[in-house]
């Protein structure tokens, strides 16, 4: 038996109404598996006024969540005052401390990097 891998349209009064994806494709949706581009980050309003203003986007987010500096430290395994310092733009935060920060908040590190 052949397996089925295109997506299967289902049609109601003629128009497209339902996709039918093989499992595994639906797996990867659930999981963020799927290669991401820029148009895919989302950013809310309140964050990008407060990036534009001058506030880090960490800053911005945790903000945005209403989290308080010694939450989010506690939440992404750091120190509250080593947060101040990336919220203060004056250092270049490791890939792994954004991704810390990023699983902490729920949002993707690509919704952390300028």
């Amino acid at each position: 038996m052949s397996a089925h891998i295109e997506p299967q349209i289902i049609k109601q009064d003629g128009k497209p109404a339902f996709a039918v994806i093989p499992w595994n494709e639906y797996q990867k949706l659930l999981t963020n598996q799927i290669e991401s581009d820029e148009s895919d980050v989302w950013f809310p309003n309140e964050v990008v006024k407060a990036n534009v203003r001058g506030d880090s986007l960490i800053k911005a987010w945790r903000e945005h969540l209403k989290l308080t500096q010694a939450e989010l430290a506690s939440k992404a395994g750091m120190k509250q005052s080593a947060l101040a310092r990336l919220e203060s733009n004056t250092t270049n935060p490791r890939k792994s401390t954004l991704l810390k920060l990023a699983e902490a908040m729920g949002i993707t590190v690509d919704q952390l990097i300028d």
